[in-house]
């Protein structure tokens, strides 16, 4: 699917109590289109009593549904019912989630669309492959643990990937056989309500997938203070992620997954053996999605001797770019989500040009034809490490380039005082590639690419201000699980 007509595609707005669509509210606010920077739809914004009511029905369905307490194999099943819908549900859902956001069609419909169904069938084979474990006890007594679904989860995911990380959240929730209330971001909200009506069709009883909408400061707040959500998932800024541990913290204690912001390195030793392969993973590691990723490979350290070779096929990859609405054929570059955060990104920009940095490309706004805000992908070069540009997450196609001579130079730019989440290591040494592994304080670190793999069985997440706990792998799944220590005594 490489494009749409923009006016063409139905917007059914609300949120999702239940198992059906409930368009109640006292507050509305516009939803923006990023490829035009117009309005197209308004949204009801949920306050704390809406918030309840889902939460309230999401316990209830827990308690009385018996997804909690069904054959495992069955959740499975339910889960691979509703991949399959959503993989059918394409021609629906790419546009959906094109519109609003700022993935280009032909990557909502070849990715994030499939990836959001192989991330419920992978989830689903989770449901019947887990359970507890027998102790070593006296013979007198039989020791076990077992475990169970936490209850409500609830769930906040950011505007930069709707479905799919909404889907990082839902599949394994759901799969350990809880409920689950979704905030989407109300900048991209209308993607996640279609997936909750797909849910319903796959046979998740109502109740048990349930999408809330609104902001963070009413709606979000609401849902990570509810009495009855028992555990709370966000995807963000590190700031709100703060606020989020700080609400927890005072109403229950009750646990929290966060992935916050990054401020990732990709380090590239003058022994890579294809310098093209690589300067094209560290194109796409920072203008994939315009830069608007949490992992994004934001800060390039090279090696000096190979420095202005690398950054000579760097700029051309950038410049090829072509920015262009997210329905139109042939976008390669993503609009920025709002004008507000492209002022903010060439104010980063700016100053660190009149702090010295050299501008090798880029460094401005760029009209992509619609209305909405792109900024050209760019490169600052001769950056100083304690620079705003290198300390603070851009959230935009901006790489900064620093140099280093000895393998502990290298690592020591690589650490970051406050982010760990993610970070690239290119290298023929193998011995050097585990080196900086060891050595690297992140989550997340990939040797000669730049990335996650496509099958999830490995975790996400990040250290220090970048995040706690994990997405994804078997540890997402067991995350929304609880142990519970029993101990009999046979001769009792």
């Amino acid at each position: 699917m490489d494009s749409f007509d923009p006016a063409q595609v139905s917007i059914r707005s609300g949120h999702f109590i239940d198992g059906s669509l409930v368009d109640a509210g006292n507050t509305y606010a516009d939803v923006f289109c990023p490829s035009s920077g117009r309005p197209y739809a308004a949204l009801a914004m949920a306050d704390a009593d809406m918030v309840d009511h889902a939460a309230s029905r999401a316990w209830h369905a827990f308690r009385h549904s018996a997804w909690a307490t069904c054959a495992p194999r069955e959740r499975a099943r339910v889960l691979r019912r509703l991949a399959d819908l959503v993989e059918g549900d394409v021609t629906t859902l790419a546009p959906l989630e094109a519109i609003g956001s700022t993935r280009p069609v032909r990557d909502a419909a070849a990715w994030d669309v499939p990836y959001t169904a192989e991330c419920l069938r992978f989830y689903a084979e989770h449901a019947d492959k887990h359970g507890g474990e027998v102790a070593a006890t006296d013979p007198s007594l039989l020791g076990m643990t077992i475990t169970e679904p936490i209850g409500v989860v609830g769930a906040i995911a950011p505007w930069n990937f709707p479905l799919v990380m909404a889907i990082w959240k839902a599949a394994p929730a759901l799969a350990a056989g809880n409920a689950i209330v979704i905030k989407p971001s109300e900048m991209t909200p209308f993607s996640v309500l279609r997936l909750a009506e797909l849910a319903i069709q796959a046979g998740v009883p109502a109740g048990i997938f349930n999408v809330v909408q609104g902001d963070g400061r009413v709606t979000g707040d609401a849902l990570v203070r509810h009495p009855r959500v028992g555990k709370v998932t966000f995807t963000g800024s590190t700031r709100t992620g703060a606020a989020i541990m700080t609400a927890c913290a005072q109403t229950g204690t009750k646990p929290v997954t966060l992935e916050l912001g990054g401020k990732s390195p990709q380090v590239v030793f003058s022994d890579v053996p294809d310098l093209d392969a690589v300067a094209r993973r560290i194109a796409m590691g920072i203008t994939g999605n315009a830069g608007q990723v949490c992992n994004a490979g934001s800060r390039l350290l090279v090696e000096a001797g190979i420095a202005d070779a690398l950054i000579e096929r760097l700029a051309p990859i950038f410049g090829a770019l072509r920015p262009g609405a997210t329905w139109a054929a042939g976008t390669t570059l993503s609009p920025i989500i709002s004008a507000a955060q492209a002022q903010r990104i060439g104010g980063l920009v700016d100053r660190a040009g009149s702090a010295g940095a050299d501008v090798v490309c880029g460094g401005k706004p760029i009209d992509g034809g619609t209305g909405g805000a792109w900024y050209a992908p760019t490169i600052l070069r001769s950056v100083d490490a304690h620079a705003e540009i290198v300390r603070e997450e851009v959230f935009g196609p901006v790489l900064t380039v620093q140099t280093f001579t000895t393998e502990e130079e290298a690592l020591q730019l690589a650490q970051h005082e406050d982010y760990g989440l993610a970070a690239g290591v290119h290298t023929a040494n193998l011995g050097r590639a585990m080196r900086m592994v060891r050595g690297i304080d992140a989550g997340n670190v990939w040797v000669n690419r730049y990335g996650r793999s496509s099958d999830f069985v490995l975790p996400t997440g990040g250290f220090k201000r970048s995040g706690l706990g994990k997405d994804l792998g078997r540890q997402a799944f067991e995350a929304n699980l609880r142990s519970k220590a029993v101990l009999i005594d046979l001769n009792g």
